[in-house]
């Protein structure tokens, strides 16, 4: 049974399963259940309020990406939930979309809480998307790629609306959550790693976890409906793509030098737009494309990262580690 135009689909009937790999990523999400609130902030909060613990471009960089990832953690549940869940029929795929949509929910809830716990104006941290040009031409940009399946009318049948959904589920799950999260999520590591807001480099590493699944199961969404509509994936079609991801890349790279201009300790901006490449390359080739840029990983310490089956000392770090399965990162 096709996994989206399948009018003998009832979605309220999960069994028999067709797509066990939907089945594994809801599995795997529920592995990696976390709260915010199991973190503690008050290391954080001590650094945050001394004039001599971070620089001035340290928490800049830090408003920045809270700035950011705060509306577009609302971007992207929206997009989830109004329109995605609408055209995928095939119940156990919708059932890892709820479980996708509550994600979205705890990463809203973990910038509330961050804010909350630094002191922050909440409307400097939401409204940078609106004067922040960096910002607000990464939102612009996912807005106008995702637009056909936000339309009330919009229908996937036919070769040329199944490449509008293809084109929409490349801008919401390879360019917004595989793309442009990711020099944002490589900055708050960096400081993470030298002691530095490791409570909110902790939330975000968690949320990169997720984001990780988020991908690998929009990766294999996008795969199959190429599969079963092997007319839609045409030669100007995956140059189209090709195009989108490669102006995602540039809007991403003028984001990490604006949000980080002079690097971090040990660190240049051009590392971080070096990664950017990087991980596009890898989001290309999942999806059958070939590579642009050919740039070697220049922070291997991020895999590390999403390393879900990695043991945490109690007395290092005290967030609670749920998961006991393994996640494939690249």
């Amino acid at each position: 049974m096709p996994i989206i135009n399948n009018s003998k689909t009832d979605p309220n009937k999960i069994l028999p399963m067709t797509y066990t790999w939907a089945r594994q990523h809801y599995k795997d999400a529920l592995a990696n259940t976390w709260m915010p609130e199991e973190i503690p902030m008050q290391d954080d909060i001590e650094q945050w309020k001394s004039p001599t613990a971070l620089s001035d471009e340290e928490r800049r960089l830090i408003l920045w990406n809270l700035g950011f990832f705060s509306t577009a953690e609302s971007l992207t549940a929206n997009n989830l939930v109004l329109a995605v869940y609408n055209h995928v029929t095939n119940p156990e795929s919708r059932q890892y979309l709820l479980r996708q949509a509550f994600e979205e929910a705890v990463h809203t809830d973990t910038f509330i809480y961050v804010c909350d716990s630094l002191g922050l104006d909440p409307d400097e941290i939401y409204g940078m998307y609106d004067h922040i040009p960096s910002i607000k031409e990464k939102d612009e940009f996912v807005v106008e790629l995702t637009k056909s399946v936000d339309e009330p009318n919009f229908s996937t049948v036919g070769t040329e609306n199944i490449q509008r959904f293809l084109h929409d589920l490349v801008g919401f799950y390879v360019i917004m959550e595989g793309i442009f999260f990711y020099a944002g999520f490589a900055m708050m590591l960096a400081l993470k790693r030298q002691n530095k807001m490791v409570g909110t480099g902790e939330q975000f590493e968690f949320i990169m976890r997720d984001e990780s699944l988020h991908l690998a199961f929009g990766v294999d969404l996008i795969n199959t409906i190429k599969s079963e509509n092997p007319g839609a994936w045409t030669p100007e079609f995956q140059a189209e793509i090709t195009g989108l991801i490669e102006q995602s890349v540039e809007l991403e790279k003028i984001y990490a030098r604006d949000a980080c201009p002079d690097g971090i300790v040990g660190i240049s901006s051009e590392q971080f737009v070096n990664y950017v490449e990087h991980i596009a390359d890898r989001r290309l080739e999942r999806i059958d494309l070939p590579k642009r840029y050919h740039t070697p990983n220049p922070f291997p310490w991020m895999s590390q990262a999403t390393d879900l089956t990695k043991e945490k000392n109690f007395f290092e770090t005290r967030v609670t580690e749920y998961q006991t399965g393994s996640l494939v990162w690249d």
